[in-house]
């Protein structure tokens, strides 16, 4: 009879295994109907908000899903407002089932911002944060946050958020426009009191593309991050990024600022770094042109690439309030073959929207009826670069020359 039962109980957790191949499923089925755009279920007071009073709406910390859990990770969520106008279906999986965690308003302080109660019992939440003691064992840190199209962020001990990641970018700086992917919906696997990572999946959708992915979060001096993702295209894609990085950039020694600032370098990530197939380093300063720029760079089978921040001291920046020396480095480690096609471009924007570097497979040709365009990769949030780099440094840069350069340590 121990034998029947044990096998009994076997079953049931398989029943409700949850893995990549029920987000891929449906975002298989999702790619073969018409692209659904979402609709805003904001009201008025919460749509036209200003960020100064979406920053008033504050998560109560007490109330984070786990928080009376002994889990080494508790989850808070972001209300939803201004432009964050839809809202994301949040689930918690466990060994036995997968079940919604609804939306609360009861989890929230809204200070000062004018509602009616009940405009906001229906609503839901636009993203959330991973809560970790990756500093202090009696203080729960954010480590991770996702809110936005399929942005997200990372740190690792002792820093600061910097740049952004994303699960998708398509045809950025093309002239027919750029499309951004949306994740709608996530499912987090609840930890067990000893574990040291987080596994995250997300399914994303857009009107050419959707996408099952697979994050695992682990947090250490370098948070690291694995990837695993299934993309399915509606239509054909020009360009496909894929793992791409967001940055800022608006000043620095090699290109000061145009009026009087007592800081002498203001940014997330300072260049572009790439470590060729055939074992070659690529180098390409991040600037602040007056308009669009693009630089591109094709390599076979990549080592790595990333938005590096390389300078560490505080005279660097001289910033009190913004810590730029503490912002990490994003860099890319690619699992698998990610064949030759595969090509890097860089492009600088003007100071009101970021520098974005993104990595691009050949999509167009790639997927057929039904058929997911995988890749998976590893991403390093550091803020000890050497270990990813062979460093080689200029010491000036000219407008007459393109600002490269390239070593080879052997």
């Amino acid at each position: 009879m121990a034998s029947v039962a044990l096998v009994g109980l076997m079953s049931a957790g398989q029943l409700w295994a949850f893995n990549l191949d029920d987000v891929a499923a449906k975002a298989k089925d999702l790619a073969g109907q018409k692209y659904d755009a979402p609709k805003s279920n904001l009201p008025a007071v919460f749509r036209d908000m200003k960020f100064a009073d979406y920053q008033k709406i504050r998560f109560l910390q007490e109330k984070a899903e786990w928080a009376k859990d002994k889990t080494p990770f508790k989850l808070s969520f972001y209300h939803q407002g201004m432009h964050f106008d839809t809202p994301v279906k949040i689930n918690e999986v466990t060994a036995t089932k997968v079940q919604e965690i609804k939306y609360d308003p009861d989890r929230f302080e809204f200070g000062d911002v004018p509602h009616d109660p009940e405009t906001t019992k229906n609503l839901g939440y636009a993203g959330f944060r991973v809560l970790y003691p990756i500093n202090k064992a009696d203080k729960q840190d954010e480590i991770m946050t996702l809110l936005g199209a399929s942005y997200f962020r990372v740190v690792g001990k002792g820093h600061v958020y910097g740049l952004s990641a994303r699960g998708l970018a398509i045809d950025t700086a093309l002239p027919s426009g750029e499309e951004f992917p949306r994740f709608t919906e996530f499912w987090v696997e609840k930890p067990k009191p000893a574990d040291k990572h987080l596994v995250i999946y997300a399914l994303l959708d857009s009107p050419r593309s959707t996408g099952a992915y697979k994050l695992i979060l682990r947090p250490g001096n370098d948070t690291v991050v694995d990837v695993q993702s299934r993309v399915f295209l509606r239509e054909h894609v020009s360009r496909l990024g894929i793992a791409p990085l967001t940055s800022m950039y608006l000043f620095g020694p090699n290109q000061p600022s145009k009026v009087l600032n007592y800081r002498p370098a203001l940014h997330d990530s300072e260049g572009l770094s790439i470590h060729a197939g055939n074992g070659e380093w690529l180098w390409r300063p991040l600037n602040n042109p007056k308009h669009l720029a693009v630089s591109n760079f094709s390599v076979e089978n990549p080592r790595g690439f990333g938005l590096m921040q390389r300078q560490r001291a505080f005279s660097d920046y001289e910033d009190l309030d913004d810590n730029y020396q503490k912002r990490p480095s994003a860099w890319i480690e690619p699992k698998g073959d990610w064949g030759k096609v595969a090509s890097t471009w860089s492009k600088s924007r003007p100071p009101t929207r970021p520098t974005t570097t993104s990595w691009l497979s050949g999509a167009g040709e790639a997927a057929g009826a039904g058929k997911p365009i995988e890749y998976a990769y590893r991403m390093h949030w550091t803020i000890d670069e050497p270990q990813f780099q062979a460093l080689t440094w200029a010491g000036s840069s000219r407008p007459c020359v393109p600002p490269v350069t390239s070593s080879n340590p052997t």
